[in-house]
């Protein structure tokens, strides 16, 4: 389980293909404080520390994370959010956050207001994933706000210290983020599915 709150971005080092599996090496200033068999998330999946090295670590993405994530377009130099598992008594500074993406969407625009920036993201309905004006949403592992929520659309704004420290200050038109709805939302929807 993880918060949203992103605790350092990355860089992707190598990516090494093995049968259906992806083996993807980061480096990170958190790989000190990282061991084997550790959850972390990276770009909001939930992977674990397979080996580490003097400053950077290795992790392992299994061919249905591959299909169902951005991580097939993972590039040598990419920047990546980073987030270790929370530990119980931390504050819970984002929302409950698990790990397992529910389908990818693509940024549509990008706008500056006054000091901020506004994400514009669609994504596939088949799914039946839906945001809600106020609520929360994880986009590639950051925990924030939905605006504007429409059937298969939504945005999102983003502070400057939010901006310069994810990814997001990469994020160009039409390039695939994760996203993982609520987990409150889609009980919800899944159990007033079962009462009609």
């Amino acid at each position: 389980m993880f918060t949203g709150i992103i605790e350092t971005i990355g860089e992707v080092r190598s990516l090494k293909k093995e049968g259906d599996n992806l083996h993807i090496e980061i480096i990170s200033s958190l790989t000190p404080e990282l061991k084997v068999d550790q959850s972390i998330a990276l770009n909001g999946v939930c992977l674990t520390v397979v080996k580490i090295k003097e400053e950077s670590y290795v992790v392992t993405a299994i061919k249905e994370t591959i299909d169902k994530t951005n991580i097939r377009d993972l590039v040598n130099g990419n920047l990546v959010n980073l987030e270790r598992a929370m530990k119980l008594g931390d504050y819970l500074d984002g929302h409950l956050v698990q790990g397992h993406i529910d389908q990818t969407g693509v940024c549509k625009e990008i706008v500056y207001v006054d000091g901020s920036h506004y994400f514009t993201f669609q994504y596939n309905d088949e799914y039946g994933n839906i945001t809600i004006e106020k609520g929360s949403i994880t986009i590639n592992g950051v925990s924030l706000t939905v605006v504007n929520s429409k059937e298969n659309e939504f945005s999102v704004a983003i502070i400057p210290y939010t901006y310069d420290n994810t990814n997001f200050k990469e994020l160009k038109i039409n390039i695939k983020v994760n996203l993982e709805f609520d987990i409150v939302g889609k009980y919800l929807k899944k159990l007033m599915k079962r009462s009609f």
